[in-house]
């Protein structure tokens, strides 16, 4: 019997008009759906895939819960679980279409499983998905990156402080408990800043400066920060 293949599909920011058409076909040609989760109900990937594909219920679901830590022992243990929990299901000749927000190859964890697989001789591919920033730009109606501007795309737990000196725009993602010191610093740097929450989800809401910004609004936010300019 011939070995599966393993996708890791990006189903985009939350809208799920915004799944590719490779990204649907996946879907619907895998034998396994596997997510980052330890149920279908909390996991938003799987949520915004079901927008798009109805069907998805009849396949055969793996859950790997991906834990919220920055313990290297603690992930090194759910990755490798999860890459032989992967590799079973390719194994018996399965196709498996691993399903995680935005672009896989933006901050996802599916990027573990992904090495490990490939590295154990599986066959891997990864399906690109429109990365949040992007459908964050479009919905605030700016650009990123115009003419000779920078781009740059910062994990805001890492470093924010440094990396908001950087010339151009900044995209900061993750901001998580941290978007009270976040916004505190935008509000010394200035700039134009815009946040911009569960974008494309029924919960989307759109801040267009520090000053709006609340310090508590949940997990899937993402700011855009420009330098400000006269034209």
């Amino acid at each position: 019997m011939k070995d599966g293949i393993l996708y890791g599909v990006g189903v985009g920011p939350g809208d799920p008009e915004l799944l590719t058409c490779k990204a649907v076909r996946i879907i619907r040609q895998a034998d396994v759906i596997a997510l980052p989760a330890e149920t279908k109900e909390n996991c938003v990937a799987y949520r915004i895939a079901r927008g798009a594909v109805k069907e998805i219920d009849e396949k055969e679901f793996l859950f790997i819960p991906m834990p919220m830590t920055k313990d290297r022992a603690v992930l090194k243990e759910s990755h490798d679980n999860g890459a032989r929990a992967v590799e079973a299901c390719l194994r018996e000749g399965k196709q498996v279409a691993f399903l995680t927000l935005g672009d896989v190859t933006v901050y996802s964890t599916y990027l573990y499983i992904h090495r490990r697989v490939a590295a154990d001789g599986f066959s891997a591919e990864i399906v690109n998905g429109i990365p949040s920033f992007c459908a964050a730009a479009a919905r605030l109606g700016i650009g990123l990156a115009e003419t000779k501007e920078e781009l740059h795309i910062i994990p805001a737990t890492y470093g924010a402080e440094e990396a908001l000196k950087l010339p151009g725009t900044k995209v900061l993602m993750k901001a998580g408990k941290k978007l009270g010191k976040v916004k505190g610093l935008l509000k010394e740097n200035g700039g134009e800043v815009y946040m911009v929450e569960n974008c494309g989800m029924e919960q989307e809401r759109i801040f267009r400066s520090a000053d709006e910004i609340d310090e508590n609004a949940g997990y899937y936010s993402l700011l855009i920060v420009k330098e400000r300019r006269d034209g």
